[in-house]
């Protein structure tokens, strides 16, 4: 078949031609994104329970629901989360699930379960999302003007903001979802409008009339009456009755009949257009801000929706010059990195390749096929990608990345067994023949085994099993490609390139430069191999031990340290705070560093995005974006918070986290190092007071690890003197309408308008709590009867949330430890708790999760040696040679987990990833070693001759494969971003693992081969 392919070159290279051709058009429709286009299923409840307490939303909504929704088909994981005023379930699901399907399932039991909650509570929503729909981008939007200074942050936004809020949301939103590349826009920060009534009660004494009159007024007049039908001759008509109230003219030309006189409602009563009263805010440095954030279509490019939103913003701060436009968060970044760390290793592999390739065959002429086989290889393999319906994302690139390391390889082997063919006298075409039909089989064999160890990635549980397809493929579509460039098209081109030559000559300006003699050290080496084989035996059995040590000893991690410029800082004061003193702590922490940063956004209290891509906090919460200068200004960034808030603001816990990249995101687990949660006894929440008790003992029992308060909030409870309330004849309902009035949460109705409605509230103004009972309240008789005389005020403490998951209600006691500290705390807490009476612990954190992701990946490397072993067996029809090549890879993983420990790099995803595919890389050199051996012993040469022999005639073949794949894997030991912090250990791993495998195929398995069959 060679043989024919020579002879037909124009056909070689128009199918040649056509195939680039066709990778190139389907490059085009390539979809271009962060992530593999896979569903992570996660379903939000969101419950509002206005004026209820964190207990009451607990036990009267939660808990209902929480029973009802566990019962969801393909539940993995569900909890529930409840604070003062509102509530949140959390429902987690096994990757790729039918959301769409689970999303009506979720609502059947939600419709179920709503029939038993109070009346007065609105129905929970259920928002539906993946893990993978997170902003790729986040826009701020605020009015050019000059930053607040400290003593006019706690005014309310003005009308103007409020309008900027409306703008957003029914014209730069709608403008940027009709962008193809957008799915939706998610928004927090906005201010709506309301009408407040406020009240002249001064004539309403002297009308001897309450506020109920204004309120009557206002709700007669607010009606929309059925139609009727009149028949007119021959003609029907409807008629229609409609007096509703849709503006604050209405409301103020509203006429009330009082006693036979008239009067007109803005007569009684001023309508002001205010800003609605806010529970949390967004600020971008120090401005008042919109947020959006922008989440990408699954199969959009991501390069097109940057150009979108780049040529969008253009065209909006030119038509809108009074509005800031800030994009924050780039979440393309990371996708940019992967996409630049392939073109740069390309290029350097080739470069590279060719350069060993050049220093060795001492030929001039052999590099260039070298440079056409990885573009060619490539090419096929994004062919491959558009066929079988994969992105380029980061997982598929990083595939692509540890390909082109290993492309070169089976053309190498091409090459220089040609060459071998050629010097000892051969024709070239009979040469190339037979080189090629040599290799081929151990090359596909080589291939194989490569493979095998990445098709068990995507039998990785959960998440990482599924985002690992696209590697795994990427990897093998890569070396298939390679291989049939090697044996088919390679070829041709080295028989075009020196048919015109009678025999293979080196380059003599080359050789008298390059001279080394690597062949006698070879010699050498091996010669002392085989007459010290019993110690360097001793040695490989002890290094089986050697191994588990090192490996209890390095760190353990589900993601590697990842440099970064940005970070996200979560504020819990533990302290019942308003918004306004929650907003200007803010202020004061951002000013201490104000000089290392280069941009922020804070959100304070409670946000209002739909979707759970942002944390969900209280009114004394913050979450902060803060883009430093550099890495080296954020650390000094964290660490001058981190002391500024312990000094100032002892109870208040501060945590840093990465900016929600995706891949983070998904590997990263959602908590700490360790959390132990409390659980009652009694299967009930626990009390303040217990979990008070337990918390301290457990931070005396461990002084040198900080342990955070208990999360409390102080509450005002009042309670009514029912013997005073029936002595001046007042009820419940006047003192409740009198409170909510003085607190404008009086709401009547609301007027809708577009997307968003306007609130009609009555009331005075927004009372201080130190107001209420300086109030009074009128009673049947038109007397008014000072609140303080009919209700008492109390002032307590409960919890600020109140957790519960699959095991029930629980309290978390987070706790960041090292990781070598993690069992002695485990057993230290463990004794705390089992000494108190009310309370059973139990753990969970990315302790834990990490290291079942490295036990999941140990079971990998297992499997995948076991395939290993099949294919060789096949091969070589032995059961024995096998265990000769494999028996390699105990020696390279005792020292890649050495040199993880010496280097300070934990064993994490990315390195044993790298120490997976390490073991079916290092093997291929074993592998044509043995294969060589076995065919020399097969012409009748004695065991000691073959050995020296085959390893003299691979000795070349294996020195460049090795090096052409250490150098072009390399570059990502160079930690300059966040792509190459991704891609170290990895690369770590692989370079340590090949340059002591090329040592162990030279010099160990010959040594092995030679001990078993010398009695043969």
């Amino acid at each position: 078949m060679i043989k024919e392919l020579l002879k037909r070159p124009i056909g070689v290279t128009m199918s040649v031609v056509a195939i680039v051709v066709l990778s190139i058009v389907a490059m085009g429709y390539l979809p271009v994104s962060l992530m593999p286009a896979i569903d992570i299923p996660q379903i939000t409840i969101q419950v509002s329970a206005p004026g209820l307490s964190v207990r009451e939303v607990d036990n009267t909504l939660l808990k209902p629901l929480k029973n009802q929704l566990s019962q969801v088909t393909g539940l993995k994981n569900i909890t529930a989360e409840a604070r003062a005023d509102a509530g949140a379930i959390y429902m987690d699901f096994e990757p790729n699930s039918n959301v769409d399907i689970i999303f009506i399932d979720v609502n059947e039991k939600l419709d179920r379960a709503v029939a038993t909650l109070p009346k007065d509570i609105e129905r929970p929503k259920v928002i539906k999302a993946s893990v993978t729909d997170i902003p790729a981008f986040y826009l701020n939007l605020s009015l050019k003007n000059v930053a607040p200074k400290e003593h006019d942050r706690l005014r309310e936004a003005g009308i103007d903001f409020s309008e900027l809020g409306q703008f957003a949301r029914d014209v730069i939103s709608k403008r940027i979802e009709q962008l193809p590349q957008t799915a939706m826009v998610d928004m927090s920060g906005v201010v709506t409008p309301e009408l407040l009534c406020i009240p002249d009660y001064t004539k309403l004494t002297s009308m001897g009339v309450g506020i109920n009159l204004l309120e009557n007024a206002i709700n007669n007049n607010n009606v929309s009456l059925g139609a009727l039908s009149i028949k007119d001759g021959e003609y029907r008509y409807s008629i229609h009755f409609d007096s509703r109230i849709i503006s604050k003219e209405d409301i103020e030309n509203i006429y009330i009949n009082h006693n036979g006189r008239i009067y007109q409602f803005k007569e009684l009563c001023e309508i002001v257009e205010r800003p609605a009263k806010r529970s949390g805010l967004v600020r971008s440095g120090d401005d008042p801000a919109v947020t959006l954030a922008i989440i990408k279509q699954n199969d959009a490019k991501m390069a097109d929706l940057q150009e979108s939103i780049a040529t969008l913003m253009a065209d909006l701060e030119r038509e809108y010059p009074n509005i800031r436009f800030e994009l924050t968060r780039d979440q393309t970044k990371l996708l940019s990195y992967s996409m630049d760390n392939l073109s740069s290793n390309l290029l350097v592999g080739a470069i590279l390749a060719a350069l060993i390739i050049f220093l060795f065959m001492k030929d001039l002429r052999s590099p260039v096929l070298i440079v056409i086989t990885i573009p060619l290889s490539l090419v096929v393999t994004l062919l491959a990608f558009h066929v079988l319906g994969i992105s380029l994302n980061i997982i598929s690139l990083s595939g692509l990345i540890l390909g082109t390391g290993m492309m070169v390889d089976n053309s190498i082997i091409v090459i220089d067994n040609i060459f071998q063919k050629w010097r000892l006298g051969l024709r070239l075409d009979d040469a190339i023949s037979s080189a090629v039909g040599e290799v081929f089989t151990p090359m596909l064999s080589s291939v194989l085994t490569t493979c095998s160890v990445f098709l068990p990635l995507i039998f990785l549980s959960g998440t990482a099993g599924a985002l690992f397809y696209d590697q795994a493929m990427a990897v093998t579509v890569a070396l298939f490609a390679s291989l049939l460039v090697s044996v088919l098209v390679l070829p041709v081109y080295f028989y075009l390139m020196y048919r015109k030559r009678s025999a293979w000559k080196e380059n003599r300006f080359i050789a008298r430069f390059f001279t080394f003699d690597y062949y006698r050290p070879y010699e050498i080496g091996l010669k002392w191999t085989l007459r010290h084989g019993r110690l360097l035996i001793i040695g490989f059995v002890l290094l089986v031990p050697l191994a588990y040590f090192v490996y209890q000893m390095v760190e353990k991690s589900r993601l590697p340290r990842i440099s970064h410029d940005d970070t996200i800082l979560t504020i819990d004061w533990n302290s019942g705070i308003s918004l306004e003193e929650n907003d200007l702590r803010v202020y004061r922490l951002l000013a201490q560093v104000d000089s290392f940063i280069l941009q922020t956004t804070s959100m304070v209290g409670v946000q209002q995005f739909l979707m759970s891509h942002t944390k969900e906090i209280t009114p004394s919460e913050s979450v902060i974006y803060i883009k430093a200068k550099d890495a080296e200004s954020l650390k000094r960034i964290e660490r001058k918070i981190s002391d500024y808030v312990v000094s100032n603001y002892p109870k208040a816990q501060v945590s840093f986290q990465v900016s929600g990249n995706i891949f983070n995101m998904i590997f990263a687990e959602k908590g700490s190092t360790l959390v132990a949660r409390l659980h009652s006894k009694e299967g009930q929440a626990p009390t303040v007071e217990q979990v008070t008790r337990v918390v301290n003992k457990i931070e005396k029992a461990l002084p040198d690890v900080l342990i955070p308060p208990a999360m409390m909030e102080q509450n005002i409870r009042y309670i009514a003197d029912v013997e005073a309330m029936a002595i001046h004849e007042v009820t419940f309902g006047n003192v409740y309408a009198k409170m909510r009035n003085m607190i404008s949460q009086n709401t009547l109705f609301r007027i809708n308008q577009g997307g968003y409605s306007v609130p009609v509230t009555t009331g005075d103004t927004r009372a201080e709590a130190s107001d209420i009972l300086s109030g009074k309240v009128r009673n049947r008789n038109g007397v008014e009867i000072p609140l303080s005389m009919v209700i008492n005020e109390t002032k307590g403490e409960d919890f600020k949330k109140l957790y519960s998951g699959s095991g029930g209600d629980y309290y978390p006691v987070v706790i960041d430890v090292d990781d070598a500290d993690v069992k002695r705390v485990m057993e230290t807490v463990e004794e705390v708790v089992k000494e108190d009476k009310d309370f059973f612990v139990t753990f969970t954190g990315e302790y834990f999760s990490s290291r079942e992701t490295i036990r999941e990946l140990i079971v990998i490397l297992l499997v995948a040696i076991s395939l290993l072993y099949f294919i060789l067996a096949a091969q070589f029809e032995s059961i024995i040679q096998p265990l000769i090549i494999l028996s390699e890879i105990v020696v390279d993983i005792f020292f890649v987990l050495f040199g993880l420990w010496i280097f300070g790099e934990s064993l994490n995803i990315m390195s044993m990833i790298g120490l997976v595919v390490m073991s079916g890389i290092i093997i291929n050199d074993s592998i044509l070693k043995v294969d060589t051996i076995n065919r020399l012993r097969k012409h009748g040469m004695p065991l000691l001759k073959a050995v020296f022999t085959g390893g003299h005639s691979r000795l070349k073949p294996i020195i460049m494969t090795s090096l052409t794949t250490i150098l072009a894997i390399a570059p990502f030991l160079n930690r300059v971003d966040m792509g190459s912090d991704l891609q170290y250990p990895l690369s770590l791993s692989i370079i340590i693992g090949m340059s002591v495998g090329t040592i162990v195929s030279l010099f160990f398995i010959p040594l092995i081969y030679y001990v078993i069959y010398r009695k043969h």
